[in-house]
């Protein structure tokens, strides 16, 4: 089983997305952003940074990069993508998700840890529905609005909500329902704001992001299998 990961001009977490891999162990394969070819891999991740500067709308230009077309292949085909904060904004502008993200209500970018709550199960992955995750969060355009032509429950399905510790619902950026992740339906496409790289050792202050990629990655070598 190999994972891509992708790097666009402005990625900053693709590295660490290939290190918290290595933990677990899964192979990678590093794919630049013009490639149109993903190197065999059966699942990738779109990591979180800053692509194209994040000028027009985080995610807009990077939705249209060639290697955004060999991402859709292998969905068709069965693969996954996961998509970690700008991952997750280049899946909504590239129409796998719907939705898109906007400013946060505060105006101003937020990094700090939050609590994520599973909401529901996915097909093919090992995710159990009110399972938490302790995850990091960094970014400026974090909340999520709805489709009203594309609602969630027809062919996506809210799968991450934000939670404070005592398990209330909590809300740092002002995102519709609390939303932390979106998935399609069939589990194979997922988008998140927080990051579980930053979180896959307990000298980064955690290792429930390597919790939440090992149950993906068993996940994709189901699906491979």
């Amino acid at each position: 089983m190999k994972v891509a990961v992708v790097t666009f001009p402005g990625s900053n977490c693709d590295r660490d997305a290939i290190k918290a891999l290595s933990r677990i162990p899964v192979e990678t394969v590093p794919v630049w952003h013009r490639e149109t070819d993903l190197g065999g891999a059966s699942a990738v991740i779109l990591p979180g940074g800053f692509a194209y500067g994040d000028y027009l709308r985080a995610g807009a230009l990077a939705a249209h990069s060639p290697v955004m077309g060999a991402v859709r292949r292998l969905v068709d085909a069965g693969g996954r993508v996961l998509g970690i904060c700008n991952g997750f904004q280049i899946l909504t502008e590239s129409g796998f998700l719907p939705g898109a993200l906007a400013m946060n209500i505060s105006r101003r970018f937020q990094c700090e840890w939050v609590q994520v709550q599973v909401e529901q199960a996915l097909p093919g992955l090992p995710f159990a529905a009110g399972e938490r995750f302790s995850l990091p969060i960094a970014n400026g355009e974090g909340r999520y609005i709805p489709d009203p032509s594309r609602p969630l429950g027809r062919d996506a399905v809210l799968f991450l909500s934000y939670r404070d510790r005592a398990g209330r619902p909590h809300n740092p950026n002002g995102s519709w329902r609390e939303l932390a992740g979106v998935a399609r339906a069939d589990g194979r496409v997922i988008g998140l704001m927080p990051h579980p790289e930053r979180a896959s050792a307990r000298w980064l202050g955690g290792e429930d992001g390597l919790r939440f990629l090992r149950l993906w990655t068993r996940g994709v070598g189901a699906s491979v299998c």
